[in-house]
C-alpha cells in the first residue's frame, strides 16, 4: 500500500521511491510525490516526515 497525502489545496499525492547512483558510485534512495499511483509506490520510511510548502502546496519528505 502506497503512502498518500492530501495537501491543503485538496490534491492527493502518492509517495514513490527510486534507487539512484550518485557520481561517486554511492547508491541512494530518493523519494518523490506524484498525482497518480505508480509501480514505484512506497510507504513513508520511519524517521521521515512530510512537509508542505504553504505557498504552493508542494510536498517534500524530510528526516525528522
Amino acid at each position: 500500500m502506497a503512502y498518500k497525502h492530501t495537501n491543503s489545496k485538496g490534491v492527493t499525492y502518492y509517495l514513490n521511491s527510486k534507487k539512484v547512483t550518485l557520481r561517486g558510485g554511492k547508491e541512494q534512495t530518493i523519494y518523490y510525490f506524484s498525482k497518480d499511483e505508480r509501480p514505484e509506490a512506497s510507504d513513508l520510511p520511519s524517521g521521515f516526515t512530510v512537509n508542505e510548502n504553504p505557498r504552493n502546496g508542494f510536498l517534500t519528505v524530510k528526516r525528522s
